[in-house]
């Protein structure tokens, strides 16, 4: 072979088919190597005579051991081959007959195809992997031919027993017989790790001080496995290249001592599924999305039950609020019952029976809202202080998952009521602290408190719905807050406030006036009080354009906000005034469905498409006012030049006196006949923002999203909540692998994250889809486990030469990347001498000898050895390798390549050998 090694680098691959053969069924299998296509090219100029390749490969070194092969593989170090296998698991080759039939049908076959692959039939049962072969080329034929046994004759357990057994089988006429060439490997299994406890403790969660649960803070996710994810190390030990009489190994004495090997090669062996905190933590979490109950079942109904007038009190109040009609609400029906409720939650519900206790509620209750702390509310809507920069990747994955922002009040409660269902109270927690959460929403928007932990404007359609919720709760208490304390303060008409909007308006300072009393928190739309003027410039208008022009320009302008710059207004040559104009309702995406799915009903009818139409100008109509009753006297025209300046056209042209001159006029869809900035400029009344009915009833809007949190169940809650709990996991494991560096962990954190943005753009994934997502999450967490119990095994902490240290740490992510690792320097080399220690502690506490006698006073090996505890238990595995070239049958035969491969295990012992012969000269 070319390069050493190339089973363990190329890639396997196979073919599989079904074949009947006397009524009995057989899959047939091909496996083989890929090769590169460079090593083709060479094969072409083959000569005629020369021996099939599985023969060469039978004498080839370079690839014995492979790490991770088929068994055939390392038995025989073939490339190429074909099993033909009963095609039923139960099914069995098991009588002497059939086997011989199957074999000469083989031979058959391979004779008159003129195939050279070696081709095997699987005997016996399955489990056993016993095999019989042959190979047939120019004048050539191997017999590949198994022996498995149970017990082993103890003449077998050596290597010169080995050596008889293969001579005897060759049957060499030859004297003296060409050399055999050997390779021995044996194989150490460590399954205590004495030194070493697991350093991983479960958080102790009786333990609670301040913002912590037992070292665990509400916000952070717990990480790490809480057993040891590494349950055995295997020590190969190796000799590549023997030759007879150069070592001795026989019943009594043996030269194969495991630290004068030449090579040593290390795998370990991790253990199946361990337990790993964040993985319960999101399987736990994920739990409740599959259950049906909803809060009032899980908390007991007695909470509400009563008195049956306030129940049907309640649900009046609800009904009032979700009707169409304008029917104004009474003012404290919905929260008198809220408050009342709340008493009676206390009430009925003694400290022993509450889910959370009420340190435990108090604490997360302060971490979600840190503004309840201090004295006076806080201004605002302001995060935590440690915000990550925002335009950061990590910070910006909310956008992908469609979650919410990290340092946002929802993720914030996703990780509390994850922690909250695996330490406290499980379900019931859960639905106690969603209970508290609403009843805190209540509270703050019939108090004008700001939630904190949400960025301000309107509800941001690239988060989750449950964080839209709440930004739009937000604007609504931003709304009443603005009108509350406008109400306040005005006293006269000369007293200006801020107009309640958006941050983008800040800064706004209109005339404020009475007016503010009608923005009346239970009714639905603004008293219109028009003042005699009003109605005169109403007439005016009815009384055609030119004649209601003098009283539009003879009325007092009102609400504007600032001079524009630049322009003026066509007709008086005024300055144009940008007038105060109201916000456009903030909208969530379930809402937002739900319109276009209404203006979609409306058909594509004329009276539909008016309809439409009328719908969506409501709020382009409601700046045509506001800018009438800031500009008096102007016209469509002025408008457009300000709200969409795109729709005025301006033109030099040479007037009468040759002068050039600009025109203006409005563009073509402007001059449509009837279209719906021409309607609504002419139903449009000169009234001031403040006195206009609201876009957007902030009492309806806030008495629905909070309808919508108290009917959320435990499940639902998990839903919406489930892409932060993903996100927060995703953004543990990147902080956890960056500490350790692991290449592999990082492309499989890239997958997962390109998964999971897949998965959670869409509304209600599929369960399947989102185990998918918690596996791979946990697959992460046992990887970095294994790094870190394996740099706490070989110490790579403690290293004090860095070359020493960056040797360490090669090997630790080679084991775990790797099938099979070699260790460099062998017994030498660093990592040698580590896994030595290791071996030696293990023989020490296994034989109970004084821990100060451990490695304190290590002398050379030959003093080691006189000392009644070996440093190695016995190998787990013995194998022998044998190769020689022999003419066979008779001495003038040609030299063939011939094989016999032994292993040795607590379980069996089995022989496998590839004899070759001559079948031209025999």
């Amino acid at each position: 072979m070319k390069c050493p090694g190339v089973f363990t680098s190329g890639t396997w691959e196979e073919k599989s088919d079904e074949i009947s053969f006397a009524d009995f069924k057989f899959s047939i299998t091909h496996h083989y190597l890929v090769q590169e296509p460079t090593d083709k090219e060479g094969k072409d100029e083959v000569l005629e005579d020369v021996i099939p390749q599985s023969m060469q490969d039978l004498l080839c070194m370079n690839n014995d051991f492979p790490p991770r092969a088929h068994c055939l593989v390392r038995w025989y170090g073939l490339r190429e081959f074909v099993v033909i296998a009963p095609a039923a698991n139960s099914d069995a080759v098991l009588s002497e007959s059939k086997c011989n039939l199957l074999m000469s049908s083989v031979s058959i076959a391979l004779g008159n195809t003129g195939c050279q692959v070696p081709l095997f039939v699987q005997i016996h049962q399955k489990w056993r992997r016993t095999y019989v072969g042959e190979c047939q080329g120019p004048g050539v034929r191997t017999d590949f031919e198994m022996v498995h046994l149970r017990k082993v004759p103890n003449q077998y357990t050596h290597l010169s027993g080995l050596l008889d057994i293969f001579k005897s089988k060759i049957g060499c006429p030859l004297t003296p017989l060409p050399p055999v060439s050997i390779a021995i490997r044996f194989t150490y299994v460590l399954q205590d790790w004495q030194q070493y406890f697991w350093p991983q403790q479960p958080p102790d969660i009786d333990a609670l001080v301040g913002g912590e649960v037992g070292g665990l803070e509400f916000g952070k996710l717990p990480f790490g496995a809480c057993e040891d994810p590494i349950s055995e190390l295997h020590l190969a030990t190796t000799w590549p290249h023997l030759t007879e009489g150069i070592i001795v190994d026989n019943d009594v004495y043996s030269d194969l001592d495991p630290m004068q090997a030449p090579h040593w090669s290390v795998r370990v062996r991790k253990a199946d599924n361990p337990q790993c905190l964040l993985g319960d933590f999101i399987t736990e979490f994920f739990k409740i999305c599959r259950r049906k109950e909803s809060t009032d079942e899980i908390l007991g109904r007695s909470a509400f039950e009563e008195e049956g007038r306030e129940i049907a009190d309640i649900s009046h109040a609800l009904s009032k609020l979700t009707e169409p009609a304008p029917v104004p609400i009474h003012k404290l029906s919905v929260s008198n019952m809220v408050h009342t409720a709340k008493k009676k939650i206390q009430k009925h519900r003694g400290a022993e029976e509450s889910p959370l206790n009420n340190d435990v509620l108090n604490t997360i209750l302060l971490f979600l809202f840190p503004d309840a702390a201090s004295e006076k509310p806080l201004d605002g809507t302001s995060s935590t202080d440690n915000n990550p920069p925002s335009e950061s990747e990590e910070y910006n994955l909310y956008n992908q998952f469609k979650s919410a922002p990290s340092d946002s009040l929802t993720y914030k409660l996703a990780l509390c009521l994850c922690m909250i269902n695996f330490y406290h109270g499980g379900l019931k927690g859960v639905a106690h602290l969603w209970q508290e959460f609403v009843l805190e929403m209540r509270f703050r928007w019939e108090n004008n408190i700001l939630i904190p932990g949400l960025a301000s404007g309107p509800p941001d359609l690239r988060c989750c719905l449950l964080h839209q919720k709440l930004q739009m709760l937000n604007c609504c208490i931003e709304r009443k807050k603005a009108r509350d304390e406008g109400r306040k303060t005005s006293t006269s008409d000369n007293v200006t406030n801020t107009y309640p909007g958006d941050a983008g308006k800040a800064g706004e300072q209109p005339d404020v006036g009475k007016s503010w009393d009608s923005w009346s928190d239970s009714e639905e739309e603004f008293f219109e009080c028009l003042s005699d003027t009003e109605e005169l410039k109403a007439n005016g208008q009815e009384s055609g354009r030119k004649g209601g022009l003098k009283e539009m320009a003879n009325l007092k302008p009102e609400g504007r906000l600032y001079q524009h710059g630049k322009l003026t207004l066509l007709q008086n040559g005024e300055p144009l005034y940008i007038p105060v104009t109201q916000e456009p309702a903030p909208m969530t995406e379930d809402l937002l469905e739900e319109q276009s799915e209404v203006l979609a009903k409306l058909g594509t009818s004329a009276e539909g498409a008016h309809l439409r139409a009328r719908m969506q100008s409501a709020c382009l109509l409601s700046d045509m006012e506001s800018f009438k009753a800031a500009n008096p006297g102007c016209f469509l025209e002025d408008f457009v030049r300000w709200y969409s300046p795109r729709d005025y056209i301006e033109e030099e042209v040479v007037d009468e006196k040759g002068n050039m001159v600009l025109k203006g006029e409005l563009s073509a869809r402007m001059k449509i006949p009837s279209n719906m900035w021409v309607e609504a400029w002419e139903t449009a009344k000169p009234v001031p923002a403040r006195r206009q009915r609201r876009l957007f009833d902030d009492t309806r809007e806030a008495e629905k999203v909070l309808h919508y949190l108290a009917v959320q169940k435990p499940a639902d809650l998990a839903r919406h909540l489930l892409p932060c709990v993903i996100h927060a996991a995703v953004l543990k494991v990147k902080e956890e692998e960056s500490l350790e560096i692991i290449s592999s962990v990082k492309k499989i954190i890239k997958q997962i994250i390109s998964h999971s943005s897949k998965v959670l753009h869409f509304p209600n994934p599929e369960d399947k889809k989102l185990e998918e997502i918690i596996h791979q999450i946990i697959n992460v967490e046992a990887t970095i486990a294994r790094a870190r119990s394996l740099k706490a095994k070989f110490g790579t902490e403690k290293c004090e030469q860095e070359e020493e240290k960056e040797d360490l740490e090669r090997f630790v992510s080679g084991l775990l990347e790797q099938p099979e690792v070699l260790v460099v320097g062998a017994g030498r080399g660093h990592a040698g001498r580590i896994i030595h220690k290791l071996f030696v502690s293990a023989q020490r506490a296994a034989a109970m000898a004084p821990p100060e006698e451990e490695l304190k006073r290590m002398g050379p090996p030959e003093e080691r050895r006189q000392n009644s505890v070996s440093d190695f238990p016995p190998p787990a595995g013995r194998e022998v390798l044998l190769r020689t070239t022999v003419p066979r049958p008779a001495p003038y035969s040609r030299a063939l390549p011939q094989r016999m491969y032994s292993v040795l295990t607590k379980e069996d012992f089995r022989l496998a050998g590839a004899f070759s012969s001559d079948t031209s000269f025999f």
